[in-house]
């Protein structure tokens, strides 16, 4: 029945940010005009040489109205982005859901017959369709935005991926990439689910041994400062892998689609590191762990 009813709710909010990307291209072409305006004014500027009182006057009118015309455009634009936010929330919700009741679509088969290829091209479309934190002027980046860390007292919600440190096979302990099951307020602990398939394995874990991932990429562009730097010492998921290892940021994300470009600690190399590889902003958190191993 829930299931039904988030079905339901998608179309509905489907439908509403069809309108809006409708509303969005229609105040755009509605400011276009004054945007020929303010070009055209500028050339007769160029042409007379000369800056008049009239000239003045007109270009302030039409900057005030265009400023007002992108203001409007940025607020369906931001609608857009919460019916986007609220419709993936509802397919997580859809897909844990279906998971508890034993039930799984096409495009994701159960895990005991979900190949490898498939879940690093799953992995792959995570971080690809990881939301951008766009903040109105003045606002800073949120936790879990980038590099900044989540709240002392959050708590990760069932269905969210985070770095999970376990006792391996041969008795190391290693992070891996896994999926919160639940967590239990009573004794302050997680149980967790390997994401790797072949591991099919539940762990019980306390949080300090928890990391959420990122929630949001953030814009090298606005917020710098929610990117971890060069140099700094970091976790990262090793490339079609599901294990998150020590390195260092050799080049942080210039653009908003740039991954990270990162040195892994592997001694088989002379200066203890491996040449830079790229992880995704999805993939990279802080160290826990400050000595080299």
């Amino acid at each position: 029945m829930a299931l039904v009813s988030a079905d339901s709710r998608i179309a509905e909010l489907l439908g509403e940010l069809h309108q809006l990307i409708k509303q969005t291209q229609e105040e755009r072409s509605r400011s276009e005009h004054n945007l020929v305006n303010i070009q055209k004014t500028h050339e007769r500027m160029q042409t007379e040489n000369k800056i008049s009182p009239y000239y003045r006057t007109k270009l302030r009118g039409l900057y005030t109205t265009a400023k007002a015309d992108a203001e409007a455009e940025c607020n369906i634009l931001r609608k857009a982005l919460d019916k986007i936010a609220e419709i993936k929330s509802l397919l997580e919700e859809r897909r844990i859901a279906a998971k508890i009741a034993g039930l799984y679509n096409d495009s994701e088969p159960p895990r005991k017959t979900m190949r490898r290829g498939v879940l690093m091209t799953l992995l792959q479309q995570s971080a690809m369709t990881l939301p951008l934190w766009i903040g109105k002027p003045g606002d800073k980046p949120p936790p879990l935005c980038g590099a900044i860390p989540a709240a002392s007292d959050y708590v990760a919600k069932p269905g969210d991926k985070v770095a999970a440190r376990v006792k391996a096979v041969d008795g190391d302990e290693q992070w891996i990439l896994a999926e919160v099951v639940s967590y239990s307020h009573a004794t302050n602990k997680y149980e967790v689910d390997d994401i790797d398939e072949e591991g099919k394995e539940r762990h019980t874990l306390s949080r300090r041994r928890i990391i959420p991932l990122p929630q949001w990429k953030a814009n090298p562009e606005t917020d710098p400062e929610a990117l971890f730097q060069k140099d700094q010492l970091v976790l990262a998921l090793y490339p079609q892998t599901t294990c998150f290892y020590r390195a260092l940021i050799h080049t942080p994300p210039q653009r908003p689609q740039d991954d990270y470009s990162v040195l892994f600690e592997d001694t088989s190399y002379a200066d203890g590191y491996s040449p830079p590889l790229n992880v995704a902003q999805r993939y990279v958190v802080a160290c826990k762990e400050t000595k080299k191993k």
